[in-house]
């Protein structure tokens, strides 16, 4: 075959990536294609802060692949037409993907492998590139997807990967193949990115990679819920985007060895579980996967103060305003922040998970609408109806306050775990604190959701 096409998605690098190597091991030339989706933005996907990452990916790709002699080219469209138009162009036989398990990847690669072959091209679309174990590999007996972690983990964690791949050394596009200019943040979404994101692209990707190795891993089982310590890899933005693979991130922590490197492979499985769930029940993504015929309260106001961070409980206001100023949020604060939404205010867990989606940089929909059902006990929790206190959350996870600290400046002032229960200071004080006082009681928010999920009398 003298012309594959590279078509580019969630695997925005060059190491370890099978969708590259395979169309360079197909062709003498390949075209490495990004395509600028129309449909993203049309639903409602294209959010500045995951604008901002993919052009600082796009641009880096397109630099790295430049240094090996090749380009990346970009059209911006629907995938489908476009692909097919630069296939028609190059002469390409064949278009190489990554398998992804969205509802809208689905039906892309669909569409795209039906168009192609009725142009006379094939699709060949490769797995364990978005996931470290491909979702379909892992099936229990009479079953099409595993509902429960656990038995999940135990079968993900005898899995065999595949190996590990170095970047191309050289990449040879044809002649002639016209390209758009790299976009910027601006021309792929609206709107202003939060003040504190992180850097995009794979070579900063890998030099956090490499700095979590070398500092961070072997803590990890220790600190990955200190709330202060700021323990976590923070690599999730890098592998939505596919600029770091999730089987060499699999690899590297096993050949680390030890309790936080276990931990570490735990949480990537975890992603893992997700997608294969997703690619098993697309429909999850906003429908209960596991119905408690909950009936969420309206309450927009209460709504409006959890987004702002402005609930009077400290530790949700400060994971909400880290969120707004980071575009990233750790994850134990993702989790109780999530609760406080769907167990103590009682509001519809989709309210939340497109709070989420809006400003996450790794905003993944697997990842983020299942870990919001998780919470909401709609999903594949054994224990649908636990709570998450924020108060017992504060003084676990955040002891001396640090973290509450960092994020409401209007507290900073309060000594111990103080900070935690502002509303218990003399009448004066608070005041003078300028902060809100508790959107509801918690004693009587749990007392609601117990009647709510038929758990009293």
């Amino acid at each position: 075959m003298d012309v594959s096409i590279a078509l580019f998605t969630s695997d925005l690098r060059l190491h370890d990536n099978p969708v590259l190597g395979g169309a360079l091991r197909a062709a003498r030339r390949t075209v490495p294609l990004f395509v600028v989706d129309s449909g993203v933005a049309a639903a409602g996907f294209a959010v500045p802060n995951r604008a901002a990452f993919l052009a600082d990916a796009l641009a880096g790709l397109d630099e790295a692949l430049r240094e090996r002699g090749g380009r990346l080219v970009i059209r911006r469209g629907d995938v489908v037409e476009e692909t097919c138009r630069v296939a028609a162009e190059a002469g390409a036989g064949e278009v190489h993907l990554a398998g992804d398990v969205s509802g809208f990847a689905q039906r892309r690669e669909e569409r795209l492998r039906a168009a192609l072959e009725a142009d006379g091209r094939g699709l060949r679309v490769h797995d364990a590139v978005v996931t470290a174990v491909a979702p379909g590999a892992l099936v229990p007996a009479g079953k099409d997807h595993f509902a429960v972690f656990t038995p999940y983990f135990r079968r993900w964690s005898a899995e065999s990967l595949r190996t590990v791949t170095p970047p191309p050394r050289a990449v040879h596009v044809p002649p002639g193949v016209r390209s758009e200019p790299l976009p910027d943040a601006g021309s792929l979404a609206r709107g202003r990115p939060s003040p504190a994101l992180p850097e995009g692209g794979e070579r900063e990707g890998r030099r956090r990679l490499e700095a979590w190795r070398r500092d961070g891993l072997a803590g990890y089982a220790d600190r990955h819920d200190d709330l202060p310590g700021d323990a976590t890899s923070r690599l999730s933005p890098y592998l939505h985007f596919g600029c770091l693979s999730p089987v060499e991130l699999v690899t590297r922590a096993r050949q680390a060895g030890g309790e936080g490197a276990e931990a570490f492979v735990r949480q990537l499985a975890w992603r893992d579980f997700h997608h294969q769930l997703l690619a098993a029940r697309p429909r999850a993504a906003a429908h209960d996967y596991r119905t408690r015929h909950d009936r969420w309260r309206e309450a927009p106001e209460e709504l409006a103060a959890w987004r702002a961070g402005r609930t009077g409980y400290p530790v949700v206001d400060a994971a909400m305003r880290q969120l707004a100023h980071e575009g990233w949020m750790h994850n134990r604060a993702r989790l109780l922040a999530a609760s406080f939404l769907t167990k103590t205010l009682y509001l519809d867990w989709r309210a939340g998970a497109r709070h989420y989606l809006d400003l996450l940089v790794d905003g993944d929909v697997a990842n983020n609408q299942l870990n919001w059902q998780w919470v909401a006990g709609t999903g594949s929790d054994t224990r649908p109806n636990r709570v998450l206190s924020p108060l017992a959350q504060a003084r676990r996870f955040d002891p001396s306050g640090a973290y509450v600290r960092r994020w409401v400046p209007e507290l900073a002032g309060l000594e111990g775990r103080a900070v935690h229960e502002p509303w218990r200071l003399p009448d004066r004080e608070r005041r003078r604190l300028a902060y809100p006082e508790p959107v509801v009681d918690l004693t009587d928010a749990l007392a609601r959701f117990r009647r709510a999920r038929g758990l009293e009398g």
